[in-house]
């Protein structure tokens, strides 16, 4: 190992200390202080010497410090102005290391990670649904998807069905990769420690299980059936598609259009979508 743990309660105290750092609230930031939680990680991830993995926020670069260790080609994407420097010394001597200063949600991302690559993050919860969408949506050569969120988003991520917490991200996650929750990190894992308890996700990329006419008209379907949950399919698609359509859709499809969205499996979505598309 090049450096000292960072992933070390006395060792990210002195490094904030030392570059006069505090987190910073409006970009959700919390140092992550176990090198349990980052050993897990990057075994969840399947880091193998030569990995390409994009890293969202590296922070003074706690889990950049695990992946380079474990062999991966890392680049890192940092939105915080004053972390470039920062991340200079502490991660100074990795040759596999790369930090591109930028946000993520504006960074041409298959421009910037154009082969097969993995993302491994502990993501901002103020903007988790964004990055996680941008990267499932956008066709880019990801393979899998590793990443520490707040509890209640990793629920979401992989909700059934028919439950009050299956929405619009449960199904564009869903959609494109198999997701599970591997275990749950504490807060008292973070300096400052956030008040709510975080999980890690593994979302392993793969092709949808069901063809659909159009991913893109798919996507806006699903988002449409969503916007207004205590409404009917039939009244919550009608906005965007029209009510006509909407009615020859449904009743093309099979559907009760009294039916609510969260009621309707990926392959029903799917299923909808195609008829709407073909009438559209």
């Amino acid at each position: 190992m090049l450096h000292p743990l960072i992933a070390d309660p006395h060792a990210t105290r002195h490094i904030l200390k030392r570059f006069k750092l505090r987190a910073v609230k409006g970009l959700g930031q919390n140092f992550l202080i176990d090198a349990e939680v980052v050993r897990q990680i990057v075994e969840a991830a399947d880091i193998c010497a030569g990995d390409e993995v994009l890293e969202i926020g590296a922070g003074i670069g706690t889990l950049t410090q695990g992946l380079l260790e474990a062999g991966a080609h890392v680049t890192a994407v940092e939105v915080d102005k004053k972390l470039p420097a920062v991340l200079k010394e502490t991660l100074a001597g990795y040759e596999n290391f790369r930090l591109v200063e930028g946000d993520i949600l504006k960074v041409d991302v298959a421009e910037l990670m154009p082969r097969p690559f993995k993302v491994a993050a502990n993501l901002p919860y103020y903007i988790t649904t964004q990055i996680l969408l941008t990267l499932l949506e956008k066709n880019l050569p990801v393979t899998k998807i590793v990443t520490m969120v707040q509890r209640e988003v990793a629920e979401r991520m992989t909700a059934a069905p028919s439950s009050k917490i299956y929405g619009a991200l449960s199904v564009a996650v869903q959609f494109r990769s198999e997701a599970r929750i591997v275990f749950d990190v504490p807060p008292e894992s973070f300096l400052p420690p956030p008040e709510v308890t975080s999980s890690v996700v593994v979302c392993n990329i793969r092709k949808p299980p069901f063809e659909v006419v159009d991913e893109n008209f798919f996507t806006k379907v699903v988002r449409a059936s969503f916007a207004q949950r205590r409404k009917t399919l039939a009244n919550s698609l009608a906005a965007s598609f029209g009510r006509e359509k909407v009615s020859a859709a449904l009743t093309a499809a099979g559907f009760d259009g009294s039916r609510r969205a969260e009621t309707l499996s990926l392959t029903e979505f799917a299923r909808l979508a195609n008829f709407l598309a073909k009438g559209a």
